[in-house]
């Protein structure tokens, strides 16, 4: 016999709209700190770029997917 571990009525951390939006975001930011370090060769300026990439991209997400 198995049991059921969770409880009743338990709500998922994060939403599925939610997680899409931010794994998309993340992806962007990764693509954008990627190409400036492939053209810059600085890990600063890649990583401000990866945050502006993420931050951009949240946006964008949230905006397009209803």
């Amino acid at each position: 016999m198995t049991q059921n571990t969770q409880q009743p009525g338990t709500q998922p951390l994060l939403g599925l709209r939610s997680a899409i939006v931010l794994l998309l975001g993340v992806l962007t930011g990764i693509g954008a700190g990627v190409l400036t370090y492939l053209t810059q060769h600085s890990l600063p300026a890649a990583a401000l770029a990866a945050g502006a990439g993420f931050g951009a991209g949240v946006l964008f997400f949230h905006t397009i997917i209803g």
